[in-house]
């Protein structure tokens, strides 16, 4: 894993093409998978949301748009930049703060949900943000972390490395002008620990009831818990 100053220059490099990139690899499925995170929020999906390593804000604008106050937290200036004028065009109630995950700018148990999408695969400390997630919500409050995965399957598993660990990184690379944010992308992914081993360490930062979804055909997987009544973080 680089060091936190080079994962942080090489988004800022990225800004421009970002969601045009996101949205052209994933063939706009990834505006589905984060739908999917806020439908499985419920009835909190309208409260006080943390949107951790937000980028762009399209995770926050999207509980944004389901009634949710949100805060959206992110290490990257140039990211933050590209997100406000999202949230200005729909006038939606999200505040974007520089910050990182590893130390919220938000105090104990403040918010009804902590989310991140495709942002802990980048974090140095990965148990240290699952943490600071856990702290941040409410007890009974909820967690959601959106990352890609690694389908299964004898015929969809190797298709699907071709086209991440080759095709991607070279058009991504390609496109957004950046000679390695790409095939960094690619390499973080195929080294990302299978669901059952985040849903460990989640249980492990102090969630419980935690469990996964695999989304379309394990392309990408939604973790969740819940911050316990009756116990700290």
């Amino acid at each position: 894993m680089p060091e936190a100053t080079q994962v942080r220059s090489m988004f800022a490099r990225i800004a421009g093409s970002y969601d045009l990139l996101n949205h052209l690899l994933s063939a706009g499925i990834d505006r589905r998978w984060r739908r999917r995170v806020v439908a499985c929020a419920g009835e909190l999906a309208s409260g006080q949301v943390l949107d951790a390593c937000c980028g762009t804000g399209d995770l926050g604008l999207e509980f944004a748009r389901a009634g949710a106050r949100v805060v959206g937290v992110d290490f990257t200036p140039e990211m933050l930049r590209r997100a406000l004028p999202k949230q200005r065009r729909e006038a939606l109630p999200v505040l974007f703060l520089h910050g990182d995950l590893l130390d919220l700018p938000v105090a104990d148990g403040r918010a009804d949900i902590a989310c991140v999408a495709f942002g802990i695969r980048n974090v140095v400390d990965r148990g240290r943000g699952l943490a600071e997630m856990a702290r941040v919500v409410r007890p009974g409050g909820r967690v959601f972390v959106l990352e890609f995965s690694q389908p299964p399957g004898v015929i969809f598993g190797p298709l699907y490395r071709f086209y991440f660990k080759g095709l991607l990184p070279a058009f991504g690379n390609l496109v957004s002008g950046d000679d390695d944010a790409y095939s960094y992308l690619a390499r973080t992914v195929m080294a990302w620990p299978g669901p059952a081993e985040l849903q460990a360490e989640m249980e492990q930062s102090g969630l419980e009831a935690c469990g996964f979804e695999l989304l379309t055909r394990g392309i990408a997987c939604l973790h969740f818990g819940t911050r316990p009544m009756t116990s700290e973080p």
